[in-house]
Order: C-alpha cells, then structure tokens, then sequence
C-alpha cells in the first residue's frame, strides 16, 4: 500500500490541470520540480535557521553545573539545553515533533535523559478552519456534509501535528455493518470456536455503532513533511561525513523516519492497520480495535468507530482497584500476541492510545440460547443494552479522587463487569522482515538458554556497522554477566524488572556503538514501555509468566519444525516454564476461576 501511495504522490496534479492534456501536466510537474520546491524548500530552510542557530551556539551550556544524581548524572546546563531543544523543536512543526518523538524512543542512539525529555513532545499547531474539514470530509463521501451527518460536534477532541480529530454520528444509510465480524473461519479451531461461542459467550457483543472518529490531515501537511525531509537528509549527510560520526549512520535513520511519517501521512494505511489488527484479534477477548470505515476512508479522512473507553492514564494514576492484575495480564498477553504470534506489532504502545471499556459476561442460558429447548429465541445483540456507557458514568466523576475511584471500581467488580482494552492510532505498525525476525529469535533463544557470551556475539555481528563496534569482546562479556544475573534468579523472575535489564542492555548498545535495526529497537522499546505500564498497575507482574501460554500456542504451530530442525531451545524454555509455573501454582487462581465462573458454565 505505501508503494501505490508513493505512486499517487509522484502522480498528482492539481484539480484545474486533471483533465488537461499531458504536455500541460509536463509543464506543471517541471515547474513544480526544478521552480516553485526548490524555492520554498530554501525559505523553508532559512525560517529553520532563525529557530535552530541559537541552539547550535548555546551548547556549551551542556558543561556548565553541577550533575544530578537522580537524572542519570546529567548536568544542569545539559538538562536545560534538551529542554531548550524540545522547545525548538516544537516551534519548527509537524515533522521536527515527530522527529524529536522518533528520537525519544531511540535510547541505543541518543542519553536517556535527552530521550526522556523529548518523550514528552507535543504539538501547539493550530487546528486548521472547519471550512477545510467540511470541504475535504466531503470529497471523501462524495456527499454535501448536511447529507453524511446527524450529529457533528465541531470542536475537535484533539489537534496533532499532522491531523485533528472530530466526533460526529453518521446518517443510518451511512453507518454499515462491521464486514469483518462475518469473515468465515479458516481452521479447524476456529469453526469450532465459531459453533462454541454463541453457547459460552464470555467476551462482549459489539453492537454497531453510528458515532464515529474522524481524522483529517492538515491542509498541505505533505508538502510541508516533504521539504523538510529533504533538509534533515541534507543535514544526516553532512553530520555523516565527520570523523568517528559515521558509527551513527544518520542518513539511513533520517530515511527510516521517513518512512514511518509517509505511513502517517495516508490514512488509508491505518484503516488497514485497524483491519488487520482486528482480524488478528477477532478470537481473542483480550484487546478491541475500532472497526474502520474502509469506504470513507481516503489519504486525508480516516473514519472509525468511535471507541468509548476510559484512559488508561486514569488507571495508572488512581489505581485499578480490583482490576489491576487483570487490565496489566490482558495488555501483556496482547502484546506478546503482536509479538510472538502476529509478527504485527502497534509501535506506539504509550498510556495515551490504550483505554478500558468494561463488559458483562452472559450468564449461560440454555434455553435462550437454543432455539430447540422450549421454543425460546436466541439472544439478539442488537437490543442488548451496552453497559459501558454506563459504568463510564459511574466512574468520570472520580477520576481525580483516588479513593471514591477505588470504591467504584470494587462496586463495579461485584457486580460482575470485566474490563477490556482497547487500542486506538495504529497508524505506526512493527513488522520484522525474515532477517531481523531470525536475528531476534536467535538472541531469545541465545537468552534462554542463558548464553549471554552468544547473545552478545550475535548483536555485535549481525548490527548495521559491525566494524565500527568498540571493544566486541568487553561487549560479549557485560552480555554474560547480565544473563548470568538473570539466571541466578531463575524462579524469582516475577522480582526481575525486564525493564531495567533492557535499559541496561542499551546502555551497552550506545557506549559500544553496536548499531542495531530500528524495527529490534522499537520491539525492545514497546517491551519497555508495556512492563513499565503493567508494573504500575501490578507490582507483581511476570514477563516470563504472561509469555507461557504463547509459548504453548508457537510450540503448538511450530513443534514439527524444531523437531525436523534438531533446535530445542524454545521447547526447553517452554518445558522450564512450565514446570516454573507448576511449583508456583496456588489456591488463588482456583479461588479466581470459580468467583468469575470459568470452571464451568452457571446452568
């Protein structure tokens, strides 16, 4: 899809010339590409010059002050010159915030604490009229925006660097079925599950919904990305040609972030990402996508079922009383899913895309839910009523009083609702290609099989620059005495922070120049990221615990190959969970399965 956007791009002409003849088109297309670019691209340059020269000549301030202990010993002057950036940063638009929120998850390459700073980027670009909005949602439709519309609320929900987002509800004739809800099942797993499910139905109905988010790209966004792309590429080259900077190969990353804002900037792409997730997801009750409009959808217009669900933000600050286990086990399972399973992983897993909606089982019914027993009908899911809205209700007013928000929660929990994540902005996806796939299953199974001397070779030889990697050995060392850390706490590890292991690791990474693939760096990243959410809700949370039962489903598609290939050390990591496990079971996942009734249906 982003080559046929691409396509469009190299394609376009504006809309007076689109039924011109083709020399006209020539004649435009050059003067667009030797005239009118190069000359914004150069005012565009000197308007970058007024913002960024005075943090070129304020550097020296990085030496001045005393350090902080308690900010990775950073100096003061040091501290105050990423803020200074960050602030820059901000001023120069759309493409320097993404580029300075790309950096931020960069912590192989850059400080923590410059990567920390810049992790909290935002953007103060103005929303654009509504004039523009009503104008291209309507090109979009092919419809008056009086006829698309009942509801509109005019106020965006949110403004970003490159798009502003609107609540509205769609016109009934407008508002379709979710198409990929009757998608039949391939396997066999799957048509049994199909049969099963309407008898023992424990995740939510999805009743469709008219209200919907729409996304609109700013006016011109593209243009604007494009030239700036062309000054950081010009930059990249210069900072590439110095002495002992090469290491960093700021080129290819400039044309990595390149990429990863051209699949920002077609929304047809995250409607797909949406699909694709939702396919992946459709017999999992951990996680919920919005369903996507597929035919409204256009390079500048998103539209999606708008998601009712509370921040996770709210839960991480107030507590997820007697949920926190449960919404921390479902996120991580949900990655480790994307990750292990899928090979389809959201790359932009922070609290701000993550939110809760509650549910309530059905109780099992056998006489309503056979049409055979008693001539009673089925259940229909479209007169059910939805209780999230309601449990919302009860919960907004205490979002900032801890313990009323506590109460609540244990209130709603005995009453038998569940919650359920849901995931949002899935414009931003991880795919590991065969290679960078191999190399990551080789360090897992360097890692479990406790081989840290191994792992440490592997990254050392399979980076981008293996040449410009300082000290291999030293390197392969530190790698080995990690791992044996981890492994003299085999059946402690609920007590390991990954986190802090991974942050270790890429310290390592940056000190020795180990340069490594963006995409290994953003799955290490989003591991990061998930253990320090799930953590903050349940102090007790266990990585390698959570990753048994994907574990058992991999061996179970894969079984046949390792034992074709001679290769067990995934199975030993399996069978060393497992048997993990078996010692730390206890009372309380009894007590859990039959307060929730899952032993066995209430007949």
């Amino acid at each position: 899809m982003l080559e046929l956007s691409r396509q469009e791009l190299d394609d376009y002409v504006p809309e007076a010339l689109r039924g011109s003849r083709k020399w006209r088109k020539a004649i435009w297309r050059a003067l667009d590409t030797y005239l009118i670019e190069p000359l914004a691209t150069g005012f565009r340059f000197l308007h970058l010059v007024i913002i960024f020269v005075p943090v070129i000549f304020t550097i020296p301030v990085i030496w001045i002050g005393a350090r902080q202990p308690d900010r990775d010993n950073e100096r003061t002057g040091t501290l105050w010159w990423y803020g200074y950036l960050v602030t820059s940063m901000e001023r120069a638009g759309a493409a320097f915030i993404k580029l300075g929120q790309w950096a931020a998850s960069r912590t192989d390459i850059f400080p923590t604490e410059m990567c920390s700073i810049m992790s909290a980027l935002h953007s103060n670009a103005p929303a654009h009229s509504l004039k523009v909005t009503k104008e291209t949602i309507e090109k979009a439709f092919g419809r008056k925006f009086e006829d698309i519309f009942e509801e509109f609320h005019e106020k965006p929900l949110g403004v970003g660097a490159i798009a502003q987002v609107y609540k509205a509800k769609l016109k009934p004739d407008l508002a379709g079925a979710e198409d990929d809800a009757s998608v039949e099942p391939q396997t066999l797993r799957e048509r049994a599950l199909k049969r099963v499910d309407p008898l023992l139905k424990s995740s939510p109905h999805r009743v469709p919904s008219n209200y919907v988010a729409i996304k609109v790209l700013h006016p011109k966004i593209e243009r604007m990305v494009r030239r700036d792309l062309r000054i950081m590429g010009a930059f990249a080259n210069i900072i590439n040609a110095i002495p002992t900077m090469e290491w960093l190969s700021f080129p290819d990353e400039v044309a990595q972030f390149g990429e990863m804002m051209r699949l920002q900037l077609d929304l047809r792409i995250e409607s797909a990402n949406l699909m694709i997730f939702r396919r992946n997801f459709r017999n999992r009750s951990t996680a919920w996508f919005p369903y996507p409009h597929g035919q409204y959808t256009t390079r500048q217009v998103l539209v999606e079922e708008f998601a009712t669900g509370i921040p996770l933000e709210y839960f991480l600050r107030n507590g997820g009383g007697p949920f926190q286990k449960e919404i921390a086990n479902e996120g991580l399972d949900a990655f480790l899913h994307m990750l292990l399973i899928d090979n389809f992983i959201h790359a932009d897993l922070h609290p701000g895309n993550i939110m809760v909606r509650f549910y309530k089982p059905e109780p099992f019914d056998v006489g309503m839910k056979l049409t055979t027993l008693k001539g009673r009908p089925k259940a229909n899911p479209s007169t059910s009523k939805d209780v999230t809205e309601d449990v919302l209700e009860r919960l907004r007013p205490y979002r900032d009083q801890k313990g009323a928000w506590t109460e609540t929660l244990t209130e709603i929990d005995k009453e038998g609702y569940r919650p359920q994540l849901i995931f949002i902005d899935t414009g931003l996806v991880t795919e590991l290609n065969e290679e960078n796939r191999k190399n990551f299953l080789d360090l897992f199974k360097a890692v479990a099989e406790f081989d840290g001397y191994k792992a440490g070779r592997l990254m050392t030889e399979r980076c981008r620059q293996p040449d410009a990697v300082i000290d291999k050995e030293v390197f392969a060392l530190k790698m080995q005495h990690l791992v044996l850390g981890v492994k003299s706490q085999t059946f402690a590890l609920g007590n390991i922070k990954i986190g802090d292991i991974l942050n270790e690791v890429l310290g390592m990474v940056r000190g020795h120049h180990v340069r490594l693939e963006g995409d290994f760096v953003n799955v290490v990243l989003s591991i990061l990221l998930l253990e320090g959410i799930g953590r903050s809700l349940d102090p007790d949370l266990d990585l390698f615990s959570g990753a048994l039962p994907i574990l058992r489903q991999l061996g179970a598609q894969s079984g046949a190959g390792m034992i074709r290939s001679g290769d067990l050390s995934m199975a030993k990591v399996w069978v060393g969970l497992e048997a993990r496990k078996f010692l730390q079971a206890s009372i309380e996942s009894v007590e859990a399965c039959v307060k929730y009734d899952q032993l066995s249906p209430n007949i």
